[in-house]
């Protein structure tokens, strides 16, 4: 029996563990943290050690399977690379070992709106999932027969898939993010084209046409844009009409009041789905009929509640500068209060102030990062700015004010006073219907 190293009691790690070993392999996790092992993994007859690596379970591994959250500089990474064993993603081992193509999704912000939507069209006329950092890991669905994997990847998870060569890669856009991780913005940059390049090229690459490095990127695989019309393979709009091309053959697609999505950033969202669907041989009709029914995944852009002329919306997700501008671009002429702050990623703040002075009416900052971000709106030219000492002195402080919008779009992580994005944006949505 071969055996296999797992790194991290995580997600991905249990559901390739669970995998791994329905196959016959001889299954050892290692998790650096000092937690409780997991009893259901145990009883399956997976050795299981917490609170760090030993030789012991490293030594005659076959290869190792590793979660995203472990850098590849860590100790143990190196570790098994000096022993000559292979280290790869759970995605990759879905991939080895199943038949059904990928539809991978990448990039800096939109990938996961990009990847639900993709799959809720999908879904409609194939057996497919979303499964990556969306939903499910793969390996949970690699025994099912799929039509189709629609995957949401990051930086990291490609960087550990050497050989990963999807049906379609679709790339939203590309701002720093994960420096740390990379070490360096070009290895950033090189981590998310492994996907588009040859030996891993495929099939069909979809690109940003408004993003000016992905604009000029070559891409293997044939190439379509979206965003804007840009050679003959292509989606955008014009006329209020979501628009593709193939080959230069136009044909209309849907009507942008169809759309439940807010922003242009959605519609080349939905750009990137329906190239997708079109690519797969999904009708117009069916796509359609898909995005119309379509709602926003949580924490991105996600309405909440409207209350007199007030509306409120989630954004939590945007955990940089470069996701928030996004956000704030998407309400013209309207007076928009937003609320920004947390653990501060020491990103430059330039744009995202030009931006803010162009469409946000009143800012509220909290936690962290108030004191820079304040310090460089007040440089910008920016004053109408409040600091509060919580999220919802905030939402009460936004109450008082009675904007046309309010918007939670932090620009920053939330680690100073939440677990996580999803239980910041849960906070302010629970209270936001609380005192609306």
């Amino acid at each position: 029996m071969k055996k296999v190293l797992v790194l991290g009691l995580s997600k991905s790690g249990i559901a390739a563990a669970k995998f791994l070993k329905h196959h016959g392999y001889d299954v050892y996790l290692t998790e650096s943290k000092a937690v409780e092992p997991d009893k259901e993994l145990e009883d399956m007859g997976i050795h299981i050690e917490t609170g760090g690596h030993s030789l012991k379970f490293v030594d005659g591994s076959e290869f190792a399977v590793t979660s995203p959250g472990i850098p590849p500089y860590s100790i143990i990474i190196e570790l098994l690379r000096l022993k000559n064993i292979p280290v790869i993603s759970e995605i990759e081992l879905a991939y080895r070992m199943s038949d059904t193509p990928f539809i991978a999704i990448t990039g800096t912000n939109g990938k996961t709106t990009t990847t639900a939507l993709t799959a809720h069209i999908f879904e409609k006329r194939f057996k497919s999932k979303a499964c990556g950092n969306i939903g499910q890991p793969p390996c949970d669905y690699a025994d099912d027969k799929l039509d189709y994997y629609v995957c949401e990847m990051s930086s990291y998870q490609i960087a550990m898939s050497p050989t990963l060569t999807p049906y379609i890669s679709v790339w939203t856009n590309f701002t720093p993010d994960h420096i740390d991780w990379h070490q360096g913005i070009e290895n950033y940059f090189a981590a998310k084209a492994k996907i588009f390049k040859s030996p891993q090229a495929p099939k069909y690459a979809v690109l940003n046409a408004c993003d000016e490095r992905l604009k000029d990127f070559k891409a293997d695989g044939e190439v379509f844009y979206f965003g804007k019309r840009l050679t003959g393979n292509c989606c955008y709009t014009k006329d209020d009409e979501f628009i593709y091309e193939k080959n230069g053959v136009v044909e209309f697609v849907m009507p942008l009041s169809d759309c439940p999505l807010v922003g242009e950033h959605n519609y080349q969202n939905a750009e990137c789905a329906i190239i997708c669907s079109k690519l797969a041989g999904i009708d117009n009709d069916t796509i359609r009929e898909a995005i119309k029914e379509f709602k926003s995944p949580a924490h991105r852009l996600e309405f909440v509640a409207k209350s007199g002329n007030t509306e409120y919306y989630n954004d939590s997700k945007a955990t940089n500068p470069e996701a928030a501008i996004v956000a704030i671009k998407s309400f013209n002429n309207k007076n928009v209060l937003l609320i920004a702050g947390g653990r501060d990623k020491n990103t430059g703040l330039k744009e995202f102030c030009d931006e803010v002075k162009k469409h946000i009416k009143t800012v509220i900052l909290i936690g962290e990062a108030a004191d820079r971000f304040e310090k460089n709106l007040k440089n910008s030219g920016f004053e109408n700015i409040i600091i509060e000492d919580s999220l919802e002195k905030a939402i009460d402080r936004a109450n008082e004010l009675k904007p046309d919008v309010v918007l939670l779009s932090p620009a920053c992580a939330s680690f100073d006073m939440f677990k996580s994005y999803e239980e910041r944006g849960d906070v302010f949505k629970r209270y936001v219907r609380e005192k609306i």
